[in-house]
């Protein structure tokens, strides 16, 4: 495959943990490898979500419609190990409450954190999958520092390129970005594990993806499909792109839920195709209010967009190659 330029923002891309009050933290299980993200506000952020692909698997996604009673959350979860990987919200609700955080509810905190999971259940033993104690350990981990990237926490078995076949897939992983503008800052975390391929932000051309079976290079998924090639990956829920998006703006429900919306047209533009009906793509919004002042509704837009992209692509450039027990053989961007 040839070396595409690496783009100009990557020596300097932020991270979600810019933006205040935000921690990550990470649990990745080597056993398989599959794994947990969790992106934590203690002091509540008010949250939305936006759903794009065909076939989610989420929990807590229905308290944060607009309209409904609670504003905030207080954490978000990414896991790999499809449904099962759900449970890994229960740990963070105990981490969570042994620590004081949640809801005041009078005779108790109740944390509220909703989840997304991903589907890595092809890459190694599908019997290994992220549970309530990987969900406790991620918050245990979490800092305010800039968190790992690649092939840790939910990005641990996660692939791309997947439309063709698994054998023809690379290494997918997890990518964090941020960029400011006007004193407003908007941070992503993405967990990357598309059916598509992953495009180069300078080119368009794919960076990660289908590899030809002569293993010249990329097929380029898009192109292979305008061509009348169909698709052999037809099971639905076996890809998904997660994700955070984090501001440190003052926003309400309706607008979290905006800046969610805003934050697909980043999924659009670094992976081809997105949005299937293949995949699960979700991104949920965390405005943690702590700058105390209001921003401009098209400049957060334009960030969350250009954050998206910029972890999409972070979470393939940074992936490392992988080879199962099994021999499945995963290539990535970042060698060996």
């Amino acid at each position: 495959m040839p070396a595409l330029p690496t783009p100009a923002w990557f020596s300097a891309p932020g991270a979600i943990t810019d933006v205040a009050g935000i921690e990550v933290g990470h649990c990745s299980d080597s056993r398989r490898p599959t794994g947990c993200s969790v992106v934590i506000a203690r002091a509540g952020a008010v949250a939305a979500v936006d759903v794009r692909g065909a076939a989610p698997g989420t929990r807590e996604t229905d308290l944060l419609a607009p309209g409904h009673l609670v504003q905030q959350v207080h954490a978000i979860v990414l896991a790999g190990g499809s449904a099962w990987g759900l449970d890994a919200a229960s740990g963070a609700v105990r981490w969570l409450e042994e620590h004081g955080v949640g809801l005041d509810l009078g005779v108790a905190r109740l944390p509220l954190v909703p989840a997304a999971v991903l589907f890595d259940l092809q890459v190694g033993d599908a019997r290994i999958r992220p549970d309530a104690a990987a969900g406790y350990a991620a918050c245990c981990a979490a800092s305010g520092q800039r968190p790992a990237e690649g092939n840790v926490g939910a990005g641990s078995g996660a692939t791309v390129g997947k439309l063709f076949g698994m054998e023809w897939a690379m290494k997918g992983g997890i990518g964090t970005a941020a960029v400011s503008a006007a004193g407003v800052t908007v941070g992503a975390l993405i967990a990357c594990n598309a059916v598509g391929d992953v495009l180069h932000p300078g080119s368009g051309a794919p960076l990660a993806g289908a590899r030809r079976s002569d293993g010249a290079g990329l097929r380029d998924s898009c192109a292979a499909l305008l061509a009348g090639k169909l698709p052999t990956a037809a099971l639905a829920g076996r890809n998904t792109t997660i994700g955070v998006i984090a501001t440190d703006t003052l926003l309400d429900r309706p607008q979290a839920q905006r800046l969610a919306v805003a934050g697909h047209d980043g999924l659009a533009r670094s992976i081809a195709p997105v949005h299937t009906a293949l995949d699960g793509d979700t991104l949920f919004t965390l405005a943690t209010g702590a700058s105390g002042r209001r921003a401009d509704a098209v400049l957060l837009a334009t960030l969350a967009a250009e954050a998206v992209a910029r972890a999409t692509v972070r979470a393939v450039w940074l992936a490392r190659s992988l080879r199962t027990a099994e021999g499945l053989y995963l290539p990535g961007l970042a060698g060996d």
